[in-house]
């Protein structure tokens, strides 16, 4: 019998919590039993694996930053809106950063199809309506903006400016008016 209160969902949260205090590699159903005292076995009747755990943890990051990029892009446009939504992940990255490290996860065709991922594209492309950004050319923008915003974050979570001046802050704003600049001028084919 299953351990009252334990669902897949409280055992996402779970996972989460854990990935953010020790790393999303750490996360695993043995950890989560370990936490609960219960056996792993039990956790069975909640989810599949080690994999599907982590793939439920990447489903909720995804989601939750969604949810947070929405309301930060709310009434605003150009570079407002661009430094607004670089903002949420370098902010949940720092807050929250094996949950980031999860919605980094490659999920299969059909479970990214039906997360939250989508809306991240989506807002993405809200901010290049603004810019006039041809839509035969969205998705090399998303792509740039994309590994703009996740590779500057992944760096700064890995210390990579940590020693080295100025600092992150000053060179993520200019990292802000250049894609800015780019976004503003965006090459024709």
């Amino acid at each position: 019998m299953a351990r009252a209160g334990l669902t897949a969902e409280r055992l996402a949260e779970a996972a989460a919590e854990l990935a953010d205090a020790a790393g999303f590699e750490q996360v695993s159903l043995s950890a989560l039993a370990r936490r609960f005292e219960v056996s792993v076995p039990s956790l069975y009747s909640h989810v599949k694996s080690t994999h599907d755990l982590k793939t439920r943890v990447a489903l909720l990051a995804l989601a939750e930053l969604a949810d947070r990029g929405l309301v930060a892009l709310a009434g605003r446009s150009g570079r407002d809106a661009l430094t607004a939504l670089g903002n949420v992940y370098r902010d949940y990255a720092r807050a929250h950063p094996g949950r980031y490290a999860a919605a980094r996860m490659p999920l299969d065709p059909a479970t990214a199809a039906a997360s939250a991922g989508l809306r991240h594209t989506e807002m993405i492309r809200a901010i290049l309506r603004g810019y006039d950004v041809p839509e035969a050319e969205e998705t090399h923008a998303v792509r740039v903006l994309g590994a703009t915003f996740h590779g500057y974050v992944s760096l700064e979570l890995a210390g990579g400016f940590d020693h080295s001046s100025p600092s992150s802050e000053r060179s993520w704003s200019r990292a802000m008016d250049a894609l800015d600049a780019l976004l503003r001028h965006w090459p024709d084919e």
